[in-house]
Formats: C-alpha cells, sequence, structure tokens
C-alpha cells in the first residue's frame, strides 16, 4: 500500500541577506511561515524504482524529491524498489519553496515506509536545499545560517494571505548574484498596522532580495504596485520571487482578494497558514 504526504509551500514574511561568505553562500536570516498550499507525493513499493511527475519541473532522478528518497535508502542500507509519485500544486521558480517542501516530505515517506531511523530526515535536509530544513519543521520559525539554523515559534495563524505569482519566474541563484551586483540593498519595510498582531514583535518585516528581484524583472514592481491598489495594503515578495502576498484577517477575505487579482497572473489563491511543513495521510511520525 502506498504512503501518502502533502508537501506545503513557505512564505518568507521576512528575509535579511549578508554579505556573500568565502564558501559562496549568503548567511540569511528571516521569518518564514508554511502555509495551507500543498502539493502531493505518494511512495509504494514496485518492481523497479520509478519517479512519476505529474506538473512542471524535472521529470527524472535530479528531482529533490526522488533525491530525497535514494538518500534515506542510501543511508537505511537496504531497501526494496520504490515508485514515487508527485502532483505539482506549488507553482515552480516563484519563491514558495516547492521543491524543498517536497523533498522534506519525501525524507519523512521514505522513513516511514523502509522503518528507517526518524532522525535521518533531519542529518538529510540540508545537503539536499537550504529551504528543506524549514519545511522539515514548518509552522512560524526563525531561520538563520545558511537556512539550516532552524527555531519554530509555534504553527502561526491568526491571519490568512493572498498570493500572487506574476507570470515569469526568477532563478534564486541569479537573484543572489544580483542582489551582490547592486551593492546589497535592503527591501521595502512593512510595518505598523499592515502587519498583523501576532507578527508585530518582530516587525519591521522586510525582503532584502525585492530590489535585486526587480532589476531581472521590473515588470514585477508594476505587479506589486497594481496588488497594493487593488488590495490597499502593502505586498510583499517571498524568498528570491517572483510571488507577492498580502496579510489578511482570514482565508475567506484572502481567497476573495486573491480572485480579485489586476492581471493574468502564472497562479493566485487565498491560504491559511499550515502548522507543520508536511502532513502524512493517516498521522505523522511525530
Amino acid at each position: 500500500m502506498p504512503v501518502k504526504a502533502e508537501a506545503y509551500a513557505k512564505v518568507n514574511l521576512m528575509l535579511r541577506v549578508d554579505t556573500r561568505h568565502a564558501g559562496g553562500l549568503h548567511p540569511v536570516s528571516g521569518l518564514m511561515q508554511s502555509i495551507a498550499w500543498a502539493d502531493h507525493l505518494d511512495l509504494e513499493e514496485a518492481d523497479e524504482d520509478g519517479f512519476e511527475l505529474d506538473g512542471p519541473g524535472p521529470n527524472d532522478e535530479t528531482n529533490l524529491a526522488w533525491q530525497a528518497v535514494e538518500r534515506v535508502r542510501a543511508r537505511h542500507g537496504t531497501g526494496p524498489p520504490l515508485r514515487l509519485a508527485l502532483r505539482k500544486e506549488i507553482p515552480i521558480a516563484a519563491g514558495l519553496g516547492g521543491g524543498s517542501a517536497d523533498a522534506a516530505a519525501a525524507l519523512v515517506l521514505a522513513v516511514r515506509y523502509l522503518g528507517a531511523d526518524e532522525g535521518l530526515p533531519g542529518e538529510l535536509a540540508f545537503d539536499l536545499g537550504a529551504d528543506v530544513p524549514f519545511s522539515l519543521e514548518g509552522g512560524l520559525a526563525e531561520v538563520g545560517g545558511y537556512g539550516e539554523e532552524v527555531t519554530r515559534i509555534g504553527s502561526g495563524g491568526g491571519y490568512a494571505l493572498a498570493l500572487v505569482v506574476p507570470p515569469f519566474e526568477l532563478a534564486t541563484a541569479e537573484v543572489y548574484a544580483a542582489w551582490d551586483r547592486l551593492g546589497g540593498p535592503e527591501g521595502p519595510r512593512v510595518e505598523g498596522p499592515a502587519i498583523p498582531p501576532p507578527l508585530r514583535g518582530v516587525a519591521p518585516l522586510v525582503n532584502d532580495l525585492y530590489p535585486a528581484a526587480v532589476a531581472l524583472a521590473p515588470d514585477l514592481a508594476d505587479w506589486r504596485a497594481d496588488l497594493e491598489r487593488a488590495w490597499g495594503r502593502p505586498a510583499s515578495l517571498s524568498g528570491s520571487g517572483p510571488a507577492l502576498f498580502s496579510f489578511f484577517v482570514d482565508e475567506d477575505e484572502a481567497r476573495g482578494a486573491a480572485g480579485a487579482v489586476p492581471h493574468p497572473a502564472r497562479a493566485a489563491r487565498g491560504a491559511a497558514t499550515a502548522a507543520r511543513g508536511w502532513r502524512i495521510e493517516g498521522g505523522t511520525l511525530r
């Protein structure tokens, strides 16, 4: 019988970036929140190894979700041939961490299916990607270092988010390189009553990658301005973009805002917060 999981997207409520270190990575600090926008994974025993993708992204062994399964099996030392099916709903190259969420959920699925050491997901997460440690934990968390330092604050909540993904993609590495070329600028601030009460203790909220994302995709600034006019509140960038979001009182209000986007978008959704980074059908390992 297959085991199934939902892998939840993340939003960078705040992202501060530091100068690139000798190893080529940028230390970061910030605040991440899981949201109820999910990809879906099925893992089961098969006659031979196989990976199936329904949606955009790499449909081969380079997919992070399949790499996660292989690494658990290699560390476990044994295991039957496996088939992993991944159905994508989180937009790719959008700043919503869909690939990292898939990898985190796949780590947990493989451990559950193979009966492997439950500590393996935490040991393997960062090598798969900088956002995988957060996606493994989920909820509302402070993130530091290169993404490997995750301090869970709680499940989040008390607000919902309207999210819009403009009709273009941004590559994370290119956005960070543009940030370097621009001299490490700071992003626009969101503060005061524009921030939900549960988050005001960490204000102001800033994403330092916003100027770099706009340098690569100037239309992003127009999208942000148009959303702010339509919604009557600040809009912020998630991660390296181009996904933009604003805070709303509840999911119904957020869905209404997402349904009133002024231009055709790649995706638009109102989403509640999620208490974890993944959900296993029939329960979790924790």
